[in-house]
Order: C-alpha cells, then sequence, then structure tokens
C-alpha cells in the first residue's frame, strides 16, 4: 500500500508531506485548493509524462517521491518477480518510487534510490496503483475493458492465458505454412545456391593447414637452383669437395684438434674435461654434416610439381574471395550451408507437414476457445445479477444490466464445435472468439442498449464503482484512487457511495477525493487540502484531520462558512450514521467469514 506521499515545489504545492492509512482515505477540500493536483503528483511518480509547468514558478525544479510496503500485498509475487528482474532489492520490504522535473522540463526517475526510467516506473506502478480520474471510467465504455472486467469476474484469466499460447503457436504455424507456399521460388533458388556451394567446397577438400605446408614447398622449388648451391657450399666448407676431408675443412681441421688434445691429455690429465668437450662438439658437428649433405641431395627443381602447387593455392585463392579469409572460415561456411539446406529440404518446409500441424493447433485453439466461451457465458450471468443488485443498492433506479456476446464467422479464424456437433470458424485473436458488450437500461420499461451511447457520466462512474466492489476478491492492485468519482452523484446516493467504498477498503486502500459529505463520513483517514496566501502567493497545504477538525470540514462541505450549530450537529449525526453502518458490515462481515 502506498504509506507517504511526500511533494515539493509541485504547481502550487510548496512542501507537503501525507501519510495514508490503509483503509480509506478521504480528501477533501474546495474547489481549486489542489485535490487533483495531488492526483496528478501520484500520477507523475508512476510514470506519466511531465511538463515544465509542473514545476512551482520560482522553483528550479519539483519533487515527488511515494513509499510502498509491498509486503503485505495481495500481489507481492508479482511485484517481487518485477524487481528481482529489475536488479532492485527493496529495504525492510519497503519501495520507493522518486521524480524529479527540472524547470527546463526535463525529468528524471529513481527506484530505491536507484536511477531508472519513467517506462520502469509506469510498470511498478501498474503493480501497486490504479488511479481513476474524473474521466477515467469512460475506459469502461471500451469492448476491451469489458472484456477485460468479466474474465477477471468468471476467474477466466488462466484459460484465457492458455488459449492465447496457443492461438500464439497457430499464427506461428499459419505463418510457416504461408511462407513455404509463397515462398517456393525463393526456397527452391537458395536450396540450389547452398547446394553449389557445399558441393564446390567438397570438391575442393580444402584441410587445416594445407596452404601453409604448400605456400612453404613453393617457396622451395622456386628457389631450387640457389638452395641447392648455398646447401653444397655449406657442405663443402665442414668436409670438402667431393667427399674427401680436405685441409682447411671444418670437419677435418677440427678431427685435427681432438687427435692433437687427445695426445696432450696423455700428458696433462688436467684437460681431460676439455678434450672430451671437443669431442663431444666433433661429433655433434659430424651428424650435421650429414644432415646438410642428405638436404643437399634433397634439392632438385621439379616443374611438374610447382605447377600443381601454384594450381593448388589458385584453388583455394579462389574459395577464400567467396567463402572466407582463411581455410578454416571455408570449412565454417560449408557446415553452416550444409545444415541451411537440410534445414530447407527437412520436415519444417514440408508444405503438407505444416498444413498438418496448423489444423492441429488450429483445432486445439477452437477447443479452448469454446471452452473459454462457456466459462464467460457461465460468468456474465453471474455478474449480471451482481450488478443489478449493485446498482439499486447505488440508488439508480431499477436499471438493468446484461452482457451481450457475439461472434463473426471468419475463415481465417479458429474452428468451434457447438453441443449440436456444427462447426464454423469464427475471428479470434489473443483473447478469443468473443466479443462482449456491456448492456444497460436505465429505467424500467427500456430496452438494453450498449453502456456507452446512454449511460451518464454519473451512472457510468457508479457502474465501475459497483463492478470494482464485486471485483474486490479478484483486483490484486493494493492502491485504489478515485479522483471525484462522485461526479453527477447526488446526496441521496452519496452515503450509498460512501458505503461501497468502505467496503473496497476492505480488500484495499483506498484513496478517494471527493466534494461529498456524506462519502467523506465514511472516512477512517480524512486529509483536508486548503489553500492560502504565504507572502504573496497561492500555497496549496495538507492536513490530516483530528476528529473534531474532521466534524467542522464535514459541517462546511454541507453548509458552508462560516460553519453553524446546526450544520455541526448534522455532520455528527453523519459520522455517527457511518459508523453505525461500519459496524453493522463489520459484525455481517464477521458473521459470514464464520458461516464459510
Amino acid at each position: 500500500m502506498l504509506i507517504e506521499l511526500a511533494i515539493r515545489n509541485f504547481a502550487i504545492i510548496d512542501a507537503s508531506r501525507v501519510e495514508f492509512g490503509p483503509a480509506l482515505n478521504v480528501l477533501t477540500g474546495e474547489t481549486g485548493a489542489g485535490k487533483s493536483i495531488l492526483i496528478d503528483a501520484l500520477g507523475v511518480v508512476l510514470g506519466d509524462r511531465t511538463s515544465s509547468d509542473m514545476v512551482r514558478t520560482g522553483a528550479r525544479s519539483a519533487s515527488v517521491d511515494a513509499t510502498f510496503d509491498i509486503e503485505q500485498s495481495p500481489n507481492a509475487r508479482a511485484v517481487a518477480q518485477l524487481l528481482e528482474s529489475l536488479e532492485i532489492e527493496p529495504e525492510d520490504g519497503q519501495l520507493i518510487l522518486s521524480r524529479e522535473i527540472q524547470s527546463s522540463g526535463r525529468s528524471s526517475a529513481r527506484l530505491n534510490g536507484r536511477p531508472t526510467t519513467a517506462s520502469i516506473l509506469s510498470r511498478v506502478g501498474a503493480l501497486l496503483v490504479d488511479v481513476h480520474g474524473q474521466s477515467d471510467h469512460l475506459s469502461l465504455l471500451q469492448p476491451a475493458a469489458q472484456l477485460e472486467l468479466l474474465d477477471r469476474f468468471a476467474h477466466a484469466i488462466p484459460l484465457r492465458d492458455r488459449y492465447a499460447e496457443t492461438y500464439d503457436a497457430l499464427r506461428a504455424a499459419r505463418a510457416a505454412l504461408a511462407d513455404v507456399l509463397t515462398g517456393a521460388r525463393d526456397r527452391m533458388q537458395r536450396i540450389d545456391l547452398l547446394r553449389y556451394q557445399v558441393d564446390e567446397i567438397a570438391r575442393a577438400n580444402p584441410q587445416p593447414g594445407e596452404e601453409e605446408a604448400l605456400t612453404a614447398e613453393r617457396g622451395r622449388l622456386v628457389n631450387a637452383d640457389r638452395l641447392a648451391t648455398d646447401a653444397a657450399a655449406a657442405y663443402a666448407a665442414l668436409i670438402g669437395n667431393d667427399d674427401a676431408d680436405e685441409t682447411g675443412a671444418a670437419l677435418p681441421s677440427l678431427r685435427a684438434a681432438v687427435q692433437a688434445l687427445v695426445e696432450a691429455s696423455r700428458l696433462d690429465p688436467s684437460i681431460a674435461e676439455l678434450t672430451g668437450r671437443l669431442e663431444e662438439a666433433f661429433y655433434g658437428i659430424e651428424g650435421l654434416v650429414g644432415d646438410v649433405r642428405d638436404y643437399r641431395d634433397s634439392i632438385e627443381a621439379n616443374p611438374a610439381r610447382l605447377e600443381a602447387i601454384e594450381e593448388r593455392l589458385a584453388e583455394l585463392r579462389q574459395l577464400k574471395r567467396k567463402y572466407g579469409a582463411t581455410v578454416d572460415d571455408i570449412l565454417a561456411h560449408a557446415s553452416q550451408a550444409q545444415e541451411e539446406l537440410e534445414r530447407l529440404t527437412g520436415s519444417e518446409v514440408d508444405a503438407e507437414a505444416l498444413a498438418e500441424r496448423e489444423a492441429r493447433v488450429a483445432a486445439e485453439a477452437g477447443t479452448l476457445a469454446a471452452e473459454l466461451s462457456r466459462q464467460r457465458q457461465a460468468g456474465a450471468a453471474r455478474m449480471s445479477a451482481e450488478v443489478e443488485r449493485a446498482i439499486a443498492q447505488l440508488r439508480m433506479g431499477s436499471a438493468a444490466f446484461s452482457i451481450a456476446f457475439d461472434r463473426v464467422e471468419d475463415a481465417r479464424g479458429v474452428p468451434v464445435t457447438d453441443e449440436a456437433e456444427t462447426t464454423a470458424v469464427y475471428a479470434a485473436d489473443a483473447t478469443g472468439i468473443d466479443r462482449v458488450s456491456f448492456l444497460i437500461a436505465p429505467n424500467a420499461g427500456e430496452a438494453l442498449k450498449p453502456l456507452g451511447k446512454i449511460a451518464s457520466g454519473g451512472e457510468t462512474a457508479r457502474l465501475m464503482l459497483a463492478l470494482k466492489s464485486i471485483l474486490s476478491d479478484e483486483d490484486q492492485t493494493p492502491t485504489l484512487v478515485f479522483d471525484e468519482i462522485d461526479v453527477g452523484v447526488g446526496g441521496r446516493s452519496g452515503q450509498v457511495v460512501g458505503e461501497k467504498l468502505w467496503q473496497l477498503a476492505k480488500h484495499h486502500q483506498v484513496i478517494v477525493i471527493t466534494h461529498l459529505p456524506q462519502i467523506a463520513a465514511f472516512a477512517d483517514a480524512h486529509f483536508q487540502i486548503a489553500k492560502s496566501e504565504q507572502q504573496g502567493r497561492v500555497v496549496s497545504t495538507i492536513e490530516a484531520l483530528g476528529d473534531e477538525a474532521r466534524i467542522a470540514e464535514l459541517a462546511a462541505m454541507l453548509d458552508g462558512l462560516p460553519v453553524s450549530a446546526s450544520s455541526l450537529q448534522s455532520a455528527s449525526e453523519m459520522v455517527a450514521r457511518s459508523e453505525e453502518v461500519k459496524r453493522g458490515g463489520a459484525a455481517a462481515s464477521s458473521r459470514g467469514r464464520r458461516t464459510a
């Protein structure tokens, strides 16, 4: 629930901090005092659009902070899941939504002190507060809103969600089938291209590391004469020409050095270690000589092999121009092309298989749509009876209420079989096949007509209140705000409207702005919004009223200022009467719980 709303420099509000109670909170005050400004400020912190006009004249910025207790909310789990996805951790079970508006018109948002966006505030706020402004009840005239209310009353939301998943699968199946049927030419062209690419790479059969090895071999063949000359020179320097030891060559000279040290070590044993090292070097060089000879003998000009290597490298370069910068890239492209080819030629693009799947999913969607429709119609009968009962309590006369159902046949819809085993295909969307309309006959003897065509603003407002009251158990939004929902409601009906709002507050925190004392008398917490002139400027203030101040405010609402003794007496009697109604309602509720 909303624990506190702190407002600074917003419109004509200088600085106000309102601590709301858990049940029915009523705000009253003269016209223009700033009651609706309070709702505007709440809307801003819930993600509504802002403007520079909201900043109090002369101030650099305006700010609004709303503190919520989310632990006891009926939708605490949904709130926790959303916060977890946003990586926001509540502090002591509380959540603070903040919004600051600069005089330039720019705004910033915070969630528990962390920077966020207005859209995220809106997502979070939608789970915490349901605001009904002076014209918001007109949403009740929209078919989508009427269907939503009916589904909630009929407990049809889980079934509707199951149907919506199947309907989405049906749309996907139909899109896939349409793609196959209309894109056959493009698909075949793509298949031909992929087959050509896979076959070309397979024929070439490039191997990892092949290009590097061929490039090295090509370098040797191109420079064969030079390499042979250099290898022969190295060999001659080591051993002499024609494998004959020649004086001055490295190996004969090294052998002579070894023999000299061997002779010397016989006379001086201290150089034995030095002699050994020289002998080890000699044997190493002797082995190296053999390797140099073998390398010299292996080098030969091979024009045929060089031509074959040049052709292979050219083939690899051609593949690289088409499929990737390296042989590894070419092989990866071949693998991806093969996978796509298998998809395009597999069952996923088999028109017959797709048509069978589309028919199967359509039948499943039709079954769920029919079940959903039956559940709605059963709920509509119960809902109509309860709405008529609530309408009577709200002094709307002998008005009749009903919910009409309509379906439209459409070959692109879903097939539905009725109890007579007759199948028809009806237009459908993610909510089902039903088009519902709330019908009302405000007076006895009149025909039922769509709500939007004949209901006045006051009747629609009271009808919204009636629906809210009968849907209070299903409505999981913890805080409900009504901004002058008593528009068009007279004093005779005011007490009943007040009682309905108080009953609604048994399951929700309710915040109401009203001009009717009959409604305000039911308040569990009463706040007065007043404006005054301070230092040449108009300032709006919000004050929680105690018992005496509350009686005085109700008296002023009844009979104006100055407050008379008779109006104070009437106000006291009005509060006493509302308290008696509350006690009776609480006792009846307690008896109902014991009976249950």
